[in-house]
């Protein structure tokens, strides 16, 4: 018999080989039946047409207002035609799903009230740059936030969602006519999952974004992230619906295909050097303090209801007999 070298693995050392390996087999296993599940939900919730034998889109629209009654004030400042489109967009076009998130989305409004908060609120939670409205846009003209998360500076989950918000009702006030969605850029430098947001965050994050922001993002360009955002995204992933799902683009410097799709949608010389672009432009706090106080107070006017937007009577019965 073969005597064992001082090299040999011992028993213990045997039996802790065997167990990584079959927990990674099994993390394998655990991946592939969480896409295959993933891929199921969106079959399901994306395999309704979108309006290919209902009633022309302007009809739907009057459905879903009588179906969700008189409104007031911010409420029915809120739901212009444009926004019941986006939500019946949404929900494809189904009448009571559209009632139902736009709904939530109104008592979600009148609770939180986005349109109130104002900059000198979330001031603190910006210093770092972690996530502002850029000061160009693509090149259909939308709005465009720029995402930094290597630069988290605080621990606060309600003060961070503040501060998203507040810059998604800041990027909608600023989109120019015609246009109703933003552009989202992504930075990954500095990121690791030591200085992530939680779960919870991230979360709360995607709902909220989902459920109250609907047709709002265009797309999300994820710029350079590191092979270990992979595991974070794999948890992520399962929050998005298939619509946002679809809107999330990974680009890589070195990579020219994925680097030929954000030079399609940003012109190189306006967009940073920290996105691919030739722009040396730096984020300043007080600069953009500056600007965000101005555009507080045209929001403030925005909101500002007059004697027009206090009541809107129902639409007829025959709507809402439609939409029931």
């Amino acid at each position: 018999m073969r005597s064992s070298s001082p090299t040999d693995p011992t028993p213990k050392a045997k039996e802790i080989a065997l167990s990584l390996s079959l927990s990674l087999v099994h993390q394998h296993r655990l991946d592939l039946v969480l896409d295959y599940l993933l891929i199921m939900f969106r079959r399901k919730h994306s395999s309704n047409d979108d309006l290919d034998n209902a009633a022309p889109q302007e009809e739907k629209v009057k459905e879903l207002r009588a179906a969700i009654g008189p409104l007031s004030g911010h409420s029915l400042m809120f739901s212009d035609d444009a926004c019941l489109r986006r939500y019946l967009v949404a929900r494809n076009w189904n009448i009571d799903k559209s009632k139902k998130m736009l709904q939530e989305t109104l008592k979600w409004r009148a609770t939180y009230k986005p349109e109130e908060i104002r900059w000198h609120e979330v001031a603190v939670e910006g210093e770092t740059g972690k996530v502002y409205r850029a000061d160009f846009q693509d090149r259909e003209g939308r709005s465009v936030l720029v995402l930094r998360p290597g630069k988290q500076n605080t621990s606060s989950h309600d003060n961070q969602l503040r501060h998203l918000v507040y810059l998604l009702e800041n990027a909608i006030i600023n989109l120019p006519d015609g246009q109703e969605q933003m552009i989202w850029l992504i930075d990954f430098t500095g990121w690791s999952l030591s200085n992530s947001v939680p779960i919870k965050t991230a979360r709360e994050t995607a709902n909220i974004l989902q459920s109250h922001y609907p047709e709002r993002l265009a797309a999300a360009f994820l710029y350079n992230p590191p092979r270990i955002f992979e595991s974070f995204w794999k948890i992520v992933k399962y929050f998005l619906d298939p619509k946002t799902f679809q809107k999330v683009k990974f680009v890589y410097p070195k990579n020219e295909e994925s680097m030929g799709v954000m030079h399609k949608n940003f012109d190189p010389e306006i967009l940073p050097e920290e996105f691919g672009g030739k722009s040396k432009v730096q984020y300043d706090h007080d600069e953009f303090s500056k600007l965000m106080s101005k555009d507080d107070v045209k929001t403030a006017s925005f909101w500002k209801p007059d004697e027009k937007t206090t009541l809107v009577a129902p639409e007829p019965a025959h709507f809402v007999a439609q939409a029931s």
